[in-house]
């Protein structure tokens, strides 16, 4: 076996890293304890200006004989005329509302004018000439309608075609021999065309001719009915407005 060689020192001084930190933090602790101290001797002379100025106020007090309470009072006055005297401009709205008022009052003479436009008289409109009209001379004219009968207008109008032009007599017998249903719906309506003439104007029913006679469409009333392979079609009731107008004989 061979001998072991002896250690030497400079060997022993690299294998101690922890040592070298351990160094170096205890030299960090006291530099920052050294600067702790040099600065906490900084922060003593405030604390002597604070007393340095409250014995300047006594000295200066004895001196002049004036308290501080008293001239700190003495301060505040002057305050206070001051906040008064800034207040003293929003009163300014007061003054600015008189020429509101002066602006709202220049509008009077506009309104005695359009009064004064207003009481001068419209200029007369000619109105549009029409032929003279005697209610003694024209002839009365007796109406007489019948609503949502149950019959076309196209129905109706072959029977009322007849009675057209016809005397009250004539149309009485032509509608009692016409074959049409719709004939009864229009002997109701000259029965009641003839009894507005007796109760209303006074006439003669048997003097009376038909000077007009008119049948209009009506509402539709829709239904429907099957048919065959499951179908439905529509189914159109129709219905008329009837009206005549009676007039006297004379007036042909």
């Amino acid at each position: 076996m061979s001998p072991r060689k002896p250690a030497t020192p400079d060997q022993g001084k690299a294998g101690d890293p922890e040592k070298d930190q351990v160094e170096a933090k205890d030299a960090k602790q006291a530099a920052a304890t050294e600067a702790a101290s040099e600065e906490a001797p900084a922060s003593k002379p405030k604390r002597r200006r604070r007393k340095a100025t409250s014995e300047a106020e006594g000295t200066a007090a004895e001196a002049t004989g004036v308290d501080k309470a008293a001239a700190e009072a003495a301060l505040a006055q002057p305050a206070q005329t001051e906040t008064q005297t800034d207040a003293e401009p929003e009163a300014a709205p007061v003054a600015d509302a008189e020429p509101d008022a002066a602006a709202e009052e220049k509008p009077k003479p506009r309104r005695t004018r359009r009064k004064a436009a207003a009481d001068t008289p419209p200029e007369p409109v000619a109105a549009p000439r029409r032929a003279p009209r005697d209610d003694g001379d024209t002839p009365p004219m007796v109406r007489a309608h019948a609503k949502y009968v149950r019959t076309s207008a196209r129905k109706a109008r072959l029977v009322c075609d007849h009675i057209r032009g016809k005397s009250v007599p004539e149309a009485r017998a032509i509608l009692a021999h016409a074959s049409r249903d719709i004939a009864r719906d229009w002997s109701k309506l000259l029965e009641s065309a003839v009894a507005n003439a007796e109760h209303n104007h006074e006439l003669i029913g048997d003097e009376l001719r038909i000077h007009a006679v008119k049948a209009d469409e009506g509402p539709t009333l829709k239904r429907f009915r099957p048919r065959a392979m499951g179908r439905a079609t529509k189914i159109r009731k129709r219905t008329s407005h009837l009206s005549i107008t009676l007039t006297p004989k004379d007036g042909e």
